[in-house]
């Protein structure tokens, strides 16, 4: 099997050789559709799949004797084509996991905004409500009231909540462009970090000069991180790598304005 599998990857290698488009890529997806085909036999996390992902990167090495010590970028797409290969069926599990998730995620969101509504409408009553109150007791009424609508404590924890999912949904994205996660799957995440991201912004929010430049920049770091994956350029992994630090710097420097 480990014989077949290795002659497998050079006669594809070397086919593409011939047709002029042995690029890294092509390299990726040679390793990782062998590498998939086979793995499926054999258990998860054995001894046979670590066995098959060194044969896998063996058959490229040895294809490539000719470039010397100059072959790292070959390696390393052999590598990461047989960590895809080998985590094809893991990685489906996880993207069918996450999709449920953010199921659940739309709907405990529907729920809250429901049960928002509904306290607010009780308290809307509450102030509306004429008992025959004195003034002192309808101003301390309405105060109590406001202070429960506009709490400084349930705003702050809904925005920390929103910046961490951001943040989660950039770590998710870099993630899945690290093991052989699809281009589709990708900018999901980029666009659900969008959305967490605009949650985690204040409507009426003044800033320091810094954080607004840091803001415009993390925008223009999803967008380039948009653009890089319909292009499906190598750069996209420096893109999110970049993308995830930029929007803990932001947040960071948001928490400072706050204080101030």
């Amino acid at each position: 099997m480990v014989r077949n599998i290795k002659e497998q990857i050079q006669t594809d290698l070397n086919q593409a050789k011939e047709t002029g488009q042995l690029r890294t890529e092509r390299i990726r997806e040679i390793v990782k559709s062998a590498v998939s085909q086979v793995a499926s036999e054999f258990k998860e996390g054995s001894v046979e799949i670590r066995g098959l992902v060194k044969d896998a990167v063996s058959a490229v090495i040895e294809s490539f004797q000719e470039k010397g010590t100059e072959i790292k970028e070959e390696v390393t797409a052999s590598i990461e084509g047989a960590l895809e290969g080998v985590n094809r069926k893991r990685h489906e599990t996880i993207i069918q996991t996450q999709s449920e998730l953010q199921r659940l995620q739309a709907q405990l969101d529907s729920e809250e905004e429901k049960l928002q509504q509904d306290v607010d409408v009780i308290l809307a009553e509450i102030q509306e409500t004429d008992t025959g109150t004195t003034t002192d007791t309808k101003n301390i009424i309405d105060s109590a009231v406001n202070a429960l609508k506009d709490s400084d404590e349930v705003s702050l924890l809904r925005k920390r909540y929103a910046q961490l999912q951001a943040q989660l949904a950039i770590v998710r994205a870099n993630l899945a462009a690290r093991y052989g996660g699809r281009s589709e799957e990708i900018q999901n995440y980029l666009e659900e970090a969008k959305t967490w991201y605009n949650q985690a912004r204040p409507q009426a929010e003044v800033v320091a000069t810094q954080v607004a430049q840091k803001r415009s920049q993390l925008e223009d770091k999803l967008g380039k991180a948009g653009t890089a994956i319909a292009k499906k350029e190598v750069q996209i992994k420096q893109t999110l790598r970049e993308l995830l630090l930029a929007t803990a710097d932001l947040f960071k420097e948001k928490d400072t304005a706050d204080k101030n």
